[in-house]
């Protein structure tokens, strides 16, 4: 059963493969802090479904906390075997494939020819600000992780996260002088291709 998880799966049992136990809530506070540049971050529920899978299969374990609790809550910890089966897939080749791009703006440049270009525009320089504001984001978690031993190997995929992000500032920003430079069409008129 362990070969049909979902990456998602994994992703979970990796956050609780460093030390401490912790809530779905601070695993999706995990996520956002370090998955979601180089990966995504699951939704909460997505976590918690994941959760109970994982620990159906013996992966993790959880702990409810005790009435002397203002708010109960459920903290979860991988067990040895968890360990196991996440060292073994980690270390797997298989099926890696490609990575996938996903890239909204680029889809709608794409459809420039529907489209004003001003529009365009704007949506290329609200990608630039947005794209840097998430590289300050990846520099923020960065320092906080340094110095931190268990954090030796996140930090070397925030790394590869903020030169990513510098990259498709720097992408970004040459789509807008392409952009300048590309004919102007009317919306409507469907682009030539030989």
């Amino acid at each position: 059963m362990a070969d049909d998880l979902p990456p998602t799966a994994w992703a979970v049992l990796g956050l609780l493969s460093f030390p401490g136990e912790r809530t779905g809530y601070e695993l999706k506070k995990w996520a956002d802090a370090s998955l979601r540049f180089f990966y995504w971050s699951p939704a909460i529920s997505q976590i918690y479904a994941e959760l109970r899978r994982l620990e159906s299969l013996g992966y993790v374990t959880s702990l409810h906390s005790g009435a002397e609790e203002p708010r109960a809550k459920r903290t979860y910890a991988i067990t040895e075997e968890g360990r196991g089966a996440l060292a073994v897939w980690a270390g797997d080749g298989q099926g890696l494939g490609a990575p996938v791009l996903k890239h909204p703006v680029l889809l709608r440049v794409w459809l420039g020819h529907l489209a004003a270009p001003d529009h365009l525009r704007g949506l290329v320089t609200e990608h630039v600000a947005r794209t840097k504001g998430e590289l300050k984001e990846v520099k923020d978690a960065l320092e906080r992780a340094d110095g931190v031993e268990a954090w030796a190997h996140p930090q070397i995929a925030l790394r590869w996260s903020e030169r990513r992000l510098a990259a498709e500032v720097e992408l970004a920003e040459a789509m807008l002088d392409d952009l300048d430079a590309a004919p102007g069409q009317p919306p409507g008129n469907s682009p030539t291709h030989g």
